[in-house]
C-alpha cells in the first residue's frame, strides 16, 4: 500500500484547483530547475540544483540520467540516497491529482539502487537499499531491499537471497 495523504475536492477536479495546493510561482520556478536538469551532463550540477532549488535529499554519488523528471509541484517529497543510479527518462512523481481528490506521498529512494530507463515511480512509495528496478517499471508499491523487480504491473524477478546468490554466482566465474 502506498503512504500518502489523500485531500477531498468539490466540484471541478482536482487538478482544476492546483493552484490552491500549490503556489503558481512555485511550479514556474520549480520546472525551470527541472528543465536545465534534464538536460545538464554534470552530475554535481544537476545534484545541487535538486538540493538548493528544489530542496530534495539527493545522496553522494548519486547520478541522474538525462531527461529525469522529479516532481515539479512537491519535488522536496523525494529522498534519493547515495551512490545511486536513476536512469533515462524516469519520472518520479510525489503527488497525483485525481477526479475527487489529490494525493500527496513521500518518495524515498534508498542507498545503491539501479532504477531502470523510462521508469515511472508513483508517490508514496519506498524503494529498499540496493533495489533493481528494471526500465519501462511502474513503480506502484515498495520494494524490499535487495530486490529485483519490474514489468508493468511491476512483479519481483529475483528475491533478496535470490539476488545475492547470482552476485555470489558472477564473482565465483
Amino acid at each position: 500500500m502506498r503512504k500518502t495523504e489523500r485531500f477531498p475536492v468539490e466540484h471541478a477536479n482536482s487538478l482544476w484547483q492546483i493552484y490552491k495546493t500549490v503556489s503558481f510561482w512555485k511550479v514556474v520556478k520549480n520546472f525551470i530547475i527541472i528543465q536545465l536538469a534534464r538536460y545538464t551532463p554534470f552530475l554535481s550540477l544537476k545534484n545541487s540544483l535538486y538540493r538548493i532549488f528544489l530542496r530534495m535529499k539527493v545522496g553522494k554519488q548519486t547520478a541522474f540520467a538525462l531527461m529525469v523528471v522529479p516532481d515539479v509541484m512537491f519535488p522536496e517529497k523525494i529522498s534519493v540516497g547515495n551512490n545511486s543510479i536513476i536512469g533515462y527518462n524516469t519520472t518520479i512523481l510525489a503527488h497525483e491529482y485525481l477526479i475527487k481528490e489529490y494525493r500527496i506521498g513521500n518518495v524515498i529512494i534508498g542507498d545503491n539502487v539501479l532504477i531502470g530507463a523510462n521508469t515511472t515511480i508513483l508517490p508514496g512509495v519506498t524503494i529498499g537499499d540496493r533495489a533493481v528496478v528494471s526500465a519501462g517499471t511502474l513503480v506502484h508499491k515498495d520494494v524490499a531491499p535487495g530486490t529485483f523487480v519490474g514489468g508493468n504491473p511491476m512483479q519481483v524477478i529475483y528475491t533478496k537471497k535470490e539476488m545475492e546468490k547470482r552476485e555470489e554466482n558472477n564473482f565465483s566465474e
